[in-house]
């Protein structure tokens, strides 16, 4: 007896879903490779004869004092790029929320409990290893909460051509999810103190943006210095400036209006996207990823229980809290992964999910200030790249496992056809599970698409 498809994991996704993912997968696998060349080039650039040049361009400082932005070109990065960037996740969490899989308790539920355990158990796992040493720091519990989107989705496009689309959309929702709590956590717990006129000033500017918004009144030179004010007058008070780029997006309509085609988020989103993927996301990475390496740095990363912690918590506790919370669900909902599926794909997904690169380096920055930075970046990206290695090495062993079942039903699926032309018979789609009525012959499968599975019958003619 087959199970009711909405008491099935990672099923099939809704069409606004389907559309959403292709156009997230072509600009995301650009994005992430652009940001793997920044940090290339940060990382050679810093190590090299030029590095002192490498390091007066990244403090260098301009900008209005009167105003509270003389800030360094790496600030500017941190704080002003990234907030495109978190535009971007206000855009996304807005249409998840209203229009996505996000909207129905059914399909939250699992992403949800996921990025919470994806981000629970990193941070026991930092604190614990902190605690149990001399010379630990609790501080940085939050740095290996994060996951990277694009270097996570640019990995999956490169090992996972054959794997389920429910699988792909079930990494960006989680990350997603991550995002907003990655942002809750950068607006509580590190704002220190709060100038309440400014952030007044500036929820007025968001609040404005959102009103011309949904009266469609979207002319660009008075939206975009709407904007800026009010990332300017965030900035001012206190709370980390990127929250009125999160704001920004989530005040943008997310339901389409009488005689538009899509809606204003989802248009906003394709607009935006390749400018946060392309350049506000590499170029926060040039010069935030610019550390020496060395043979004296690692040694003194390898025996940093802040570095360690880090480490651990995004290699082991990421996958580690991702499977188990999703265990708990299915123990909890008696639900079983949709068909096909197998318990290692969302393994491999929960390592892609220990890539935390952007918000993690950005959450280390605000966590140290200056002090143990440079090994907490370093710990970042070792246990992004070993994440990634691992990840890919699970995801690339069951891609081949989805090609070679594409491959043997499609034979199947010829041998069928001509089987049906020369008994006049006739295709019914039904469930594999379903049994066969005595009038039912041979079973057969047929891929119409690499990642989609239909299940059909050879049913005889009456005469």
């Amino acid at each position: 007896m087959a199970k009711d498809p909405a008491a099935r994991l990672f099923s099939r996704l809704t069409p606004s879903t389907e559309r959403t993912l292709a156009d997230v997968l072509r600009t995301e696998r650009a994005g992430g490779l652009l940001l793997l060349l920044g940090t290339v080039v940060a990382l050679v650039w810093a190590n090299s004869a030029w590095s002192g040049g490498y390091e007066a361009l990244r403090d260098f400082h301009f900008g209005p004092e009167s105003l509270h932005l003389n800030l360094s070109v790496g600030d500017w990065a941190k704080d002003g790029l990234l907030a495109i960037f978190f535009f971007v996740v206000g855009l996304e969490l807005k249409r998840e929320i209203v229009a996505g899989e996000l909207r129905r308790p059914a399909t939250a539920i699992v992403p949800i409990v996921a990025a919470v355990g994806g981000m629970a158990v990193p941070a026991v796992i930092y604190v614990a290893t902190n605690v149990l040493q001399d010379g630990g720091s609790t501080s940085g519990w939050a740095v290996p909460t994060a996951t990277d989107i694009a270097f996570a989705v640019a990995v999956l496009a490169v090992v996972g051509r054959w794997l389920p689309n429910a699988l792909r959309a079930f990494l960006l929702t989680l990350a997603v999810v991550d995002d907003l709590l990655a942002i809750i956590i950068i607006a509580v717990f590190f704002t220190e103190e709060v100038h309440f006129q400014w952030l007044i000033a500036s929820a007025l500017c968001i609040a404005l943006f959102g009103y011309l918004a949904r009266k469609r009144i979207t002319f660009w030179w008075i939206l975009i210095p709407l904007g800026v004010a009010s990332w300017a007058f965030m900035h001012a008070s206190g709370v980390h400036a990127t929250i009125a780029g999160v704001a920004l997006g989530m005040v943008v309509p997310a339901l389409a209006a009488k005689g538009e085609k899509h809606a204003l988020a989802e248009h906003w989103e394709h607009k935006w996207r390749p400018i946060s993927a392309g350049i506000a996301v590499p170029v926060f990475a040039l010069f935030a990823a610019g550390i020496t390496i060395s043979t004296e740095s690692l040694a003194t990363a390898a025996g940093d229980p802040v570095a360690q912690g880090v480490f651990l918590g995004l290699v082991l506790g990421k996958p580690l809290g991702i499977v188990l919370a999703t265990v708990i669900v299915a123990s909890i909902s008696r639900s079983g992964l949709d068909r096909g599926l197998s318990w290692w794909d969302v393994i491999g997904v929960g390592f892609l999910a220990g890539i935390g690169f952007t918000v993690s380096l950005l959450i280390g920055e605000l966590s140290f200030a200056g002090e143990r930075v440079a090994e907490v970046k370093m710990a970042v990206l070792l246990a992004s790249v070993a994440a990634a290695a691992i990840g890919s090495s699970i995801l690339m062993w069951r891609d081949r496992h989805y090609q070679r079942l594409y491959e043997q039903r499609s034979t199947s699926t010829e041998i069928n056809q001509q089987v049906a032309k020369a008994h006049g018979a006739r295709a019914e789609h039904v469930h594999p599970d379903e049994p066969a009525s005595p009038r039912r012959g041979v079973a057969a499968v047929v891929l119409t698409r690499p990642r989609s599975v239909k299940w059909i019958h050879l049913t005889r003619l009456r005469p």
